[in-house]
């Protein structure tokens, strides 16, 4: 498919999680996005941006999978209805309207939902053991062959899985006893158990590939029903995955565990003292380069091929990171030590190492050529393991002047957010300035909706308009007022109307290939996804205020999703 710049197209943002329809667990599943294809259909969005679907860690969020090729199953429709081995009686009796009132009410509580989901899927399992597996059915067969077809990670990933919980729950497997540490002393541990134990892990192991042939299953028909409706689905792959994740203890060859991937510091970008002071250590492993070419990059020719199973397009998150990679030689936990060290202080602690880029700096043309070079050999894996999805590199931050015409080398669309894109005179440019070959968004999952956005510049404005914040941020207001195509107007105190679509309208006329709008920025509300480098409990919890199904009936939903729809018209980015 690839991307075709002559097609503007439009399309909406919005993590799968956040989603509500009726009936569901209290958080978004492949069923609430069913519903959510058919509103960008009757919008005139073609394109249908969610976060990744791999099963979470315990910090829940999807850039820190457990592993980058299952799928989570909280993203799972778990109900008579999309489950086929589960009775409406034994629904009923986990899901009381007691246990589903608590998790419907207010933000995603994951614990509650991965208890019940779990219980539902377990007994389902159970179901089909004796229903299905036992009597060797259609469905028994289909099964067999699933596990069969995933046989290059499915294993693995059992047995990391069961690991986890014979260690408490924990995925930090370097904590865990010497014969759990890799899947070779695993297996032997796992033969040396008496015959009961072995039978039971079995059963827990191939209970886990039951919930991962169901999620396949049901995300594969999400792609069905998308390819119906004319819209295609964008996922994201995250450049790192997690450091306590099934892929890196199955594999530790193709790993550098002695870095922890990151970002620099930056002037726009300080959410505590760590951050500000050395910038955000994610504590992703860095990939051993040398390694994966020498199995031909297997392991990320499979992460392509799962995600395309079920993603017309994808986003690969901190594209900047196959070029150069900002790396720190200690993990997170460690973070808290570095404070206000210093470089020296933090040279004394790390026996000479310090963060910065890997493999190499900018800081000379032939450290540039030879990055440059690097990481556009990567990337062609990749695109060449995608074959016909669309391929979206995120080129926020730190950018090197060498990733833009790499990226229009290999054809991948790069972003374009005005707040990031400034003339001299500290305005936004003008959306005509954006090139054909890119995404052009108001903000991502990471940034403040535009209506939290305006309503944060208005505060030190009203407190003191003549301080440095107060001038600060009415510059902000001014330069999104002219961008909206109303400058010299008196700016409104709340996010009004016309602000609203003159926003949304500059984006649409844009000349960019896609035009993504989160959902939030359409109906115009400030609930955020994430805040980047906080670590707290409303990070990936925000859900939407009403049913997808209601969008059409709640009338402020209904008159901002009509506006959309019209700005898609206007701008001819809707179907043909």
């Amino acid at each position: 498919m690839g991307v075709n710049v002559e097609e503007r197209v439009a399309g909406v943002l919005v993590p799968s999680f956040s989603l509500r329809r009726d009936g569901d667990l209290g958080i978004g599943d492949t069923a609430a996005v069913l519903e959510m294809i058919d509103w960008c259909a009757r919008r005139g969005a073609r394109v249908l941006q969610l976060l990744p679907i791999n099963e979470t860690s315990d910090d829940n969020s999807p850039y820190n999978a457990i592993s980058a090729m299952a799928i989570e199953p909280t993203t799972l429709a778990v109900d008579p209805a999309h489950v086929p081995d589960l009775s409406k009686s034994e629904f009923e009796a986990e899901a009381g309207a007691e246990v589903l009132r608590s998790l419907r009410s207010g933000p995603v509580d994951y614990r509650g939902v991965r208890s019940l989901k779990g219980k539902l899927l377990w007994r389902a399992y159970e179901n089909f053991v004796a229903r299905e597996l036992g009597r060797g059915t259609a469905r028994a067969a289909e099964f067999r062959g699933f596990c069969e077809a995933h046989g290059d990670w499915l294993p693995k990933y059992t047995l990391f899985r069961l690991l986890v919980d014979e260690n408490g729950g924990s995925p930090a497997w370097t904590g865990w006893p010497a014969a759990h540490r890799n899947p070779g002393a695993a297996e032997s541990w796992l033969a040396s158990q008496a015959p009961a134990r072995r039978e039971e892990f079995a059963r827990r192991r191939e209970r886990l590939s039951y919930i991962q042939w169901l999620a396949y299953g049901q995300w594969e028909a999400v792609r069905a029903h998308a390819d119906r409706a004319g819209v295609r689905l964008m996922g994201d792959i995250p450049f790192g995955v997690g450091r306590c994740s099934a892929d890196v203890w199955g594999e530790k060859e193709v790993f550098d565990l002695d870095w922890s991937g990151g970002a620099p510091p930056e002037k726009t970008f300080a959410a505590d003292r760590f951050t500000a002071e050395w910038g955000q250590n994610w504590g992703i492993p860095l990939y051993d380069w040398g390694a994966m070419r020498e199995r031909d990059f297997g392991w990320w020719r499979l992460r392509v091929k799962n995600t395309c199973r079920v993603f017309h397009i994808f986003r690969i998150d901190h594209v900047l990171g196959f070029f150069r990679v900002y790396a720190f030689p200690w993990v997170p936990e460690r973070n808290d030590e570095f404070l206000g060290l210093g470089e020296a202080g933090a040279v004394a602690l790390t026996g000479g190492r310090l963060p910065g880029f890997r493999p190499r700096p900018d800081d000379t043309p032939e450290h540039k050529e030879a990055n440059r070079h690097e990481g556009v050999a990567l990337l062609r894996v990749l695109a060449e393991a995608a074959g016909d999805a669309a391929v979206v590199a995120e080129d926020l931050g730190v950018v090197p002047d060498y990733v833009p015409g790499a990226l229009a080398e290999l054809g991948m669309p790069g972003f374009a957010i005005p707040m990031f894109r400034r003339h001299p005179g500290g305005g936004y440019h003008h959306p005509d300035s954006y090139p054909p070959l890119s995404v052009a968004t108001p903000g991502t999952h990471d940034h403040p909706p535009l209506a939290a956005a305006w309503a944060d510049w208005w505060r030190p404005v009203k407190r003191d308009p003549e301080s440095e914040a107060g001038r600060r941020a009415r510059r902000e207001i001014d330069a999104l007022m002219e961008f909206a195509a109303l400058g010299g107007k008196e700016p409104p105190r709340g996010f009004a109307a016309a602000l609203h679509e003159g926003i949304l309208r500059a984006t649409m006329w844009c000349k960019s290939w896609l035009a993504l709008v989160m959902l939030t920025d359409v109906f115009g509300l400030e609930g955020r996804f994430n805040v980047p480098g906080v670590a707290r409990g409303g990070n990936w919890t925000f859900r939407m205020p009403c049913a997808t199904g209601e969008f059409e009936r709640f009338e402020p939903f209904r008159v901002k999703g009509e506006m959309f729809a019209r700005l898609i018209k206007e701008t001819g980015r809707g179907p043909g």
